[in-house]
């Protein structure tokens, strides 16, 4: 691709647009667009002027907002609205939300006086319902059509529909009465009705359900598009599969940026400027700092006490605060990125709390075990061979890697009850549940590590110095 551009640059500083015109004729609009946001700003309304109509609106829906909006203000009323005519409107819809306000009116104008009032009540529905990603361009057809009459239906109306795939047979009053596909209407008779052979049983949902609810329901039902039903039950448009794969994309991307304590952010990241990536890091990295201050208490307090446990016990324990920490967050982080893909999934709900939290207490008693075990030969061996401690008194070293084994042991046990547990809680209350992943339950199980090593320290040590 980095190739295709240099050469798409190099012809415009050369004038040679019908050669770019010929370049551009035989490749997808989703590899033009990259090719074309690497061009000179200055070069970007010249190259799309050297695309066919139809190619340029398909180009044009898969630019970023900001090329978008140099287009935009290079284009004339009369190249906008040429646009704007080959746009599906979920696109345009799409397009209008990224604009700023001052285009809007423009953009507005531009469109059709039918497609203006269907974008302005496409833009009425809350974002990221299903009313906001819907397109009202479906094909309908009446129930008494017979499959003769409903071929010649598509034929007249498919041409600017989203999808011929599926149609839908709706009554008089906009009421859904069920779904035929092409296939189906192709091969029944010419003078079967189109009632008699639809599907009544349709999977549909409504205008203000969670647009990630509806990009799962066409993923769980292997469906291409969705009906978008009002609240009486009027079809008022469709979600399609192109439709669904963007929201799971941009669902999915910002719960990986939740996860990973970053403000998720709509823009590519080579997009983005240092000082916004800034701004979306630093406040969670601050709270992550001062709530991390907490561990530097505890230890505080108990490294004052530490004498009472023996110098070499001490130093043991000291020692090994990073990998006891360290153990906790990966384990907890392993069960709350279960747990929270399968919540995503709709694989897990609040009502599987108890079995979820039982199958990861019972992973984390064999985890922390084995762990523990490896630990303990790990320390003899790295304390008493690698260090020679066998000169001191072997009883202190053997009791004080003892009483870190079961605090590695305890820990994993408590990650993985809090890694489980929190995402499920967190859910049940409304909040995102990806919130809850590894820095925030990293930070807690930090504290918690903390707070087991030492009262295990304080039980076990303190009787034997």
């Amino acid at each position: 691709m980095t190739d295709l551009s240099e050469t798409v640059r190099t012809l415009a500083a050369n004038k040679r647009f019908s050669t770019i015109r010929d370049l551009f004729s035989t490749m997808n609009a989703a590899d033009i667009a990259p090719i074309l946001s690497q061009q000179k700003e200055s070069d970007l309304p010249l190259l799309f002027r050297v695309l066919s109509t139809e190619t340029a609106a398909e180009t044009f829906v898969e630019m970023n907002p900001e090329e978008q909006e140099i287009l935009i203000r290079g284009f004339s009323d009369t190249e906008l609205k040429a646009v704007l005519s080959e746009l599906y409107l979920d696109d345009a819809v799409d397009i209008i939300e990224e604009m700023p306000g001052i285009l809007v009116p423009r953009i507005l104008k531009a469109a059709d006086p039918e497609s203006r009032k269907l974008i302005n009540e496409l833009l009425k529905y809350p974002e990221d319902s299903a009313g906001s990603i819907m397109t009202p361009e479906f094909v309908s057809l009446s129930p008494n059509m017979t499959v003769e009459e409903a071929i010649e239906e598509i034929r007249r109306t498919g041409l600017d529909k989203e999808t011929i795939n599926i149609c839908y047979v709706v009554r008089a009053d906009r009421t859904l009465q069920g779904s035929v596909s092409i296939r189906r209407i192709l091969l029944s008779d010419p003078d079967e009705r189109v009632a008699d052979i639809a599907e009544t049983n349709v999977i549909a949902c409504e205008t203000t359900d969670d647009q990630e609810t509806v990009a799962k329901m066409l993923s769980k039902y292997d469906l291409i598009a969705l009906p978008v039903l009002d609240h009486e039950k009027r079809i008022v448009g469709i979600v399609t599969v192109d439709d669904a794969i963007d929201v799971l994309q941009e669902e999915n991307t910002e719960d990986i940026e939740k996860m990973a304590a970053i403000t998720p952010s709509d823009r590519p990241y080579l997009e983005t400027a240092v000082g916004s990536i800034f701004l979306h890091r630093i406040p969670w990295l601050l709270l992550l700092m001062l709530t991390s201050t907490m561990t530097e208490l505890i230890i505080n307090l108990f490294t004052e006490k530490l004498n009472i446990f023996g110098a070499i016990a001490g130093a043991m324990l000291i020692a090994c605060i990073p990998m006891l920490m360290d153990t906790g967050g990966n384990a907890g982080g392993q069960s709350s990125a279960t747990v929270i893909r399968g919540i995503s999934l709709g694989e897990i709900e609040f009502s599987d709390f108890f079995r979820v939290i039982g199958k990861e207490l019972t992973v984390a008693a064999l985890s922390g075990a084995a762990l523990a075990v490896i630990n303990f030969l790990k320390m003899l061996l790295v304390n008493v061979i690698v260090y020679h401690y066998a000169g001191h008194d072997l009883t202190v070293y053997i009791i004080a890697s003892i009483t870190i084994s079961l605090a590695i042991m305890l820990t994993i046990v408590v990650a993985k009850f809090a890694g489980a547990a929190l995402p499920m809680l967190a859910k049940k209350i409304g909040f995102d549940p990806a919130v809850m992943a590894a820095p925030f339950i990293t930070t807690m199980i930090d504290v918690a590590s903390l707070l087991l090593l030492f009262a295990l320290a304080n039980i076990i040590l303190s009787h034997i110095h």
